[in-house]
């Protein structure tokens, strides 16, 4: 957590090798993904992390299904795939959606492709901007219990950055960015 313009979203993209830090080292498995060239970077992005971002990034021409796809077309083990995309559509309560495409789906649903698609590939680290910035008070209730469920039966590692209290209050550790400095919380969950 921390204030509009604190580097929430920049801390977030350097843990996730989007983007190299300016001093220090991030490391996932013991490795450090800024050594690695472009195609191993971009290996190791889609088999370590997976990313949940606020503007859901789904690909407009594409359905559900294909959406939550996408990540394992340059996976090396792509043959359960499908049924792997479609137990998660059905986690996130969209099995009646596979086929529908972005622009057919409320905000809710689609922060709920976005989570299954961030999934598919079993991930160690989940990264989640904001994923409840643009939804209702239902909505935002619905991705935050799914988000947490999933993140238990998956037994990832999972950061979040939000702007919300009342979704932050929801994890057991929590930090603050104050003054370029991450601030262990010591409020405890509320629930």
């Amino acid at each position: 957590m921390g204030p509009s313009g604190t580097g929430k979203s920049s801390l977030l993209y350097i843990i996730g090798a989007l983007e190299p830090p300016s001093t220090g080292r991030v490391t996932l498995e013991g490795q450090n993904p800024f050594e690695l060239n472009e195609k191993q970077l971009a290996e190791f992005r889609n088999q370590q992390i997976g990313f949940v971002f606020q503007d859901h990034c789904l690909l407009p021409q594409c359905s559900v299904l294909e959406n939550v796809l996408t990540p394992t077309l340059v996976s090396k083990d792509g043959r359960d795939a499908t049924q792997r995309a479609e137990e998660l559509i059905s986690k996130v309560g969209l099995s009646d959606r596979t086929q529908h495409r972005p622009a057919e789906l409320s905000g809710g649903e689609k922060q709920r492709v976005s989570l299954a698609r961030a999934l598919i590939t079993k991930p160690k680290l989940l990264l989640c901007d904001e994923p409840t910035g643009n939804l209702d008070h239902q909505g935002a209730e619905v991705v935050a219990s799914l988000l947490l469920d999933l993140h238990r039966q998956q037994n990832t590692i999972l950061i979040v950055v939000t702007h919300s209290s009342e979704l932050a209050s929801r994890f057991p550790t929590r930090y603050e960015l104050v003054d370029e400095q991450l601030r262990l919380r010591n409020d405890g969950p509320s629930s």
